[in-house]
């Protein structure tokens, strides 16, 4: 064990409670990759049609017809959201935050906290939730459970499209359903997501002062307003806090918080296998 890692072991035994920032790179420590051999196993036809890179700018193409679209996103959304073994990696984050006061904000919208046994009290989705659905305009703001539907696209869908009865529209205006995914302004942020909302400002308020550690992991620079910049900032204003940055390729802080501060560069599920140990 590296002296990093003995370092953090310690510093989650210490903290009186802990907040966890989980990025994308997280789930790809999971094996929830967007590119390469999963990419190819359920989306060749879309490939060979479109010569798409990845699950990830695959999302953005403006697909022909709705059939065809929903034909791709039930597929995103099915094996990335319900089509989901268990996580390792999930699992051994929680055996660490066990008696422990924690928190977890995550970017990720894959529900793997949740169903890996982490309490839903717990847990703020920022950006979304692949198994929901919201009116594109929107011209209200709730959001719909999509399993179901999304089910039976996977199952009915033919040569890259759906049943046309089966494109999801709006119960309220009758337009197109969407993701609910904060991609611009409509993003839809619903009771549920308020609800978490309020609960992450509750445990941070209650933790301003005193050991409380930030564990940050596999959070990139795509949107650090949400989870990185927020975390350096109350590091420094709290002498007894400390930040942890767990990532392959992206460990750093500022120099402000330098001594405040455990940076492992190196894979995550290695990392946590070897703190439960």
């Amino acid at each position: 064990m590296s002296a990093a890692i003995k370092k953090l072991k310690t510093a989650i035994e210490n903290a009186e409670a802990i907040l966890v920032g989980a990025g994308s790179g997280f789930s790809t420590a999971a094996g929830y990759t967007y590119s390469g051999k999963r990419f190819y196993q359920h989306f060749a036809d879309f490939i060979g049609k479109y010569h798409f890179g990845d699950m990830y700018s695959a999302g953005f193409y403006p697909f022909p017809t709705p059939e065809e679209k929903w034909a791709y996103w039930s597929r995103h959304i099915y094996y990335n959201r319900y089509d989901q073994p268990e996580s390792p990696v999930h699992k051994a984050l929680l055996q660490l935050l066990q008696g422990k006061d924690y928190f977890v904000l995550t970017t990720n919208v894959d529900h793997l906290f949740q169903n890996n046994g982490f309490n839903k009290q717990r847990l703020f989705y920022t950006q979304g939730d692949y198994g929901l659905w919201q009116c594109q305009t929107p011209c209200h703001h709730k959001t719909y459970d999509n399993e179901e539907t999304v089910r039976r696209m996977i199952k009915e869908q033919r040569n890259m499209k759906i049943p046309t009865e089966l494109v999801p529209h709006c119960p309220i205006c009758g337009e197109e359903m969407e993701m609910n995914l904060r991609s611009d302004g409509s993003f839809v942020e619903d009771e549920g997501w308020h609800a978490a909302a309020a609960r992450y400002h509750d445990f941070l308020s209650k933790h301003q002062s005193g050991f409380i550690l930030y564990l940050e992991l596999g959070v990139g620079m795509n949107t650090p307003g949400i989870i990185k910049f927020p975390f350096w900032k109350m590091t420094a204003t709290n002498p007894l806090a400390t930040y942890v940055c767990l990532n392959k390729g992206e460990a750093g802080s500022p120099d402000d918080i330098k001594g405040q501060s455990i940076l492992i560069d190196d894979d995550i599920a290695s990392v946590l296998q070897e703190l439960i140990r």
